[in-house]
């Protein structure tokens, strides 16, 4: 398992590479985009696509990658800082598209985070072998308005960025549309399903949290008292209350690592705090992205293991860089949402004696900016919760049984139509339709290649034989957990 250091260093590498997003300016009114009928006349006298591509209003290129059996794009599209107002300021919001056929179903995807520039192909896109559009979230950097003015950065808001790159590029790709991603994308496709529900032909929501009411997270104190095996739970247990009760030489410890490495503490307030959060990170973190058979790399004997060993595995699972300046900064717009819309959990410990415990899980305006104004809009996930019981169509909700995440899901109503909420046994926060139980493996697969317009008349008879249509890729359908820090969906 990589540290958190090198995976987040690896991320702020890649943003950098391509840090071309225009400023927001006093820009000219935008033009309007078409949700259908024929390309623009421009676009009818070419069969090369990057040139329907370039002739959409507002679509320039970055660069172009090869890849055998695709084309892949790196563009920038204008949006306006705020669709209410689009006349009050643009910005230049990436986005990739990954280019099969244009007879091809399209699948909409995007992370909630920054999006990678390098081909990838999510699952629903083997499984119709597809197009897919993946869409950075806005305010990650580069997709960020210049000055930003953080009161547009809501769901609503990355919904419309979103329904305005399809209305783009629907003209083109005008076969059926899915939109899908995971944890936090997770959210941001099932967010634009409610707001616009007549752009997608489906939607699959992988392990996507549902933090209904942000102040009751019992839930989750529930989860894990019982997930797992208790050997597994008392040594991740063990080693989190030694980690605090070794408190004085570990933060010793940290301080010299801050300060081999530059790093600094202004936003959460000090070393004392980062240290505790990520203490209390490393139970949360290990179900995330670990697997019951990874128990074992656990100190076994906390209260006898080294301090290195108590460091290392602290470092391995939560990383001591994320609660620096440094390793916050690119995750601001995350926690922005949390403290405003999206919510945050907070759970107890009961495994650790209240002594010392001196801050307890810091809610997210510790880890935004101060000049940041935050107020939390507690109606917003309440809204999404009850359209989604009551007027899913068309929605595949996946979640993994040992996923902390997963202790507050999507639910379906009886109004919903033809929407599912699966379950991976035994998987974390990286479960798909692949780790389903057969039958449901096969409906989902049944389900999501009907939603695309792309079914047999065997797999529509028969559902038991649906599988994907595209031949596993060991390097496009990397399956790697989108790795974020132990409490980021």
């Amino acid at each position: 398992m990589r540290k958190a250091l090198r995976w987040l260093l690896a991320l702020t590498v890649l943003i950098g590479t391509l840090s071309t997003a225009g400023a927001a300016t006093a820009s000219p009114t935008l033009e309007p985009t078409r949700a259908g009928g024929p390309p623009p006349p421009e676009a009818t006298a070419t069969t090369d696509i990057k040139e329907k591509l370039l002739s959409v209003p507002g679509m320039s290129l970055v660069e172009e990658k090869p890849y055998t059996g695709y084309r892949f794009f790196v563009l920038n599209y204008t949006q306006p800082v705020d669709h209410r107002r689009p006349s009050k300021g643009t910005f230049q919001q990436r986005i990739t598209l990954l280019h099969k056929d244009e007879a091809r179903p399209t699948v909409f995807f995007t992370s909630g985070y920054n999006v990678s520039t390098t081909p990838r192909r999510s699952e629903p896109t083997q499984i119709v072998d597809g197009n897919q559009i993946s869409m950075e979230y806005r305010f990650f950097t580069p997709s960020r308005p210049d000055p930003a003015d953080w009161t547009k950065l809501d769901i609503w808001q990355a919904a419309s960025d979103q329904h305005r790159i399809f209305k783009a590029l629907k003209p083109i790709y005008d076969r059926k549309w899915l939109s899908t991603g995971g944890s936090k994308g997770g959210m941001t496709a099932t967010y634009y399903e409610r707001f616009y529900p007549r752009d997608m032909d489906g939607v699959v929501a992988y392990v996507a949290p549902n933090d209904v009411v942000n102040k009751e997270d019992s839930a989750y104190d529930e989860f894990f008292a019982t997930v797992g095996t208790e050997e597994c739970r008392d040594r991740l247990n063990g080693v989190q209350r030694e980690a605090l009760v070794r408190r004085e030489p570990m933060e010793k410890r940290y301080e010299a690592y801050a300060a081999d490495n530059g790093y600094t503490f202004n936003t959460i307030g000090s070393l004392d705090k980062a240290y505790e959060a990520t203490v209390l990170d490393y139970v949360w973190g290990f179900w995330q992205y670990s697997l019951l058979s990874d128990c074992d790399t656990i100190p076994a004997d906390a209260k006898n293991a080294s301090d290195d060993a108590i460091w290392n595995t602290l470092d391995t699972i939560a990383g001591f860089s994320f609660y620096t300046d440094q390793g916050l900064e690119p995750y601001t717009p995350y926690f922005y949402q949390a403290g405003t819309q999206l919510g945050a959990p907070t759970i107890v410990f009961p495994h650790i004696e209240k002594k010392y415990i001196r801050y307890g899980y810091l809610p997210p305006r510790n880890f935004v900016p101060r000049s940041i104004p935050m107020k939390f809009q507690p109606y917003v996930m309440k809204d999404v919760d009850t359209w989604v019981r009551h007027n899913a169509r068309q929605m595949l909700f996946v979640y993994g049984e040992n996923d902390p995440w997963g202790a507050e899901p999507f639910h379906l109503g009886k109004k919903a139509r033809d929407s599912y909420v699966f379950t991976a046994p035994g998987l974390n926060h990286g479960a798909n339709v692949a780790g389903l139980v057969p039958d449901e493996k096969s409906l989902a697969t049944a389900r999501i290649l009907k939603w695309a317009g792309v079914a047999s008349s065997a797999v529509q008879s028969n559902p038991a034989v649906a599988k994907p249509l595209a031949k596993f890729d060991r390097k496009l359908d990397k399956r790697d957990i989108e790795r974020e820090p132990a409490l980021r969906p």
